[in-house]
């Protein structure tokens, strides 16, 4: 969990501006000046209105969270790729089992068809690439990350992502891959 901070536009009553970073510069100057209210850490009571869940989606989606009256577009169904490498993936019991490295991308379809995974390893020494699909990925809100029925077990028996092939997938490979995931959740 991360901390949160409010703030509250001057011009605008009611309208309070979600960010994970103590910066007002983070929220849309149009609606703006914007004063912090508050900062809630990650042990407090989350008392607001608004849950937790969806200002950490909206943060993750655009940057920040809005809430209060004003008409605003429903949340993006697309995220930049950047902001999808580095996130946690979480097995079965909620526990860490991986970070997602990079986005395996069908070049005609544009599709995501795979994510290379990193576990183990400190300090970059002895981190392994392993390769799952996308479609076995869901975001949770609440974990702030993508959680997969895949265990621990199961993503170290999966096909590695080697970096003698790292950027190209042949196709003997891509056939490894749906071969090893065809019967698993």
């Amino acid at each position: 969990m991360r901390s949160y901070y409010v703030f509250h536009a001057v011009n605008m009553p009611g309208l309070r501006g979600y960010t994970d970073e103590p910066r007002a510069e983070l929220l849309p100057p149009e609606y703006g000046p914007w004063i912090m209210a508050r900062e809630i850490g990650p042990d407090e009571e989350w008392n607001l209105d608004t849950s937790r869940a969806v200002v950490a989606a909206g943060i993750l989606e655009n940057g920040h969270y809005l809430s209060g009256p004003l008409h605003q577009p429903a949340p993006r169904p697309v995220i930049e790729s950047d902001r999808v490498e580095g996130t946690a993936v979480y097995g079965r019991d909620n526990m860490q089992i991986g970070t997602i490295k990079r986005l395996i991308i069908e070049k005609v379809s544009g599709r995501v068809l795979y994510v290379d995974v990193t576990f183990g390893g400190l300090f970059g020494m002895g981190v392994h690439h392993h390769t799952i699909p996308w479609d076995k990925l869901t975001y949770d809100t609440e974990l702030e990350g993508y959680h997969t029925e895949i265990t621990e077990e199961q993503l170290r028996g999966s096909p590695l992502f080697t970096h003698e092939r790292e950027g190209r997938l042949e196709k003997d490979r891509e056939r490894e891959m749906q071969n090893y995931w065809l019967n698993r959740p």
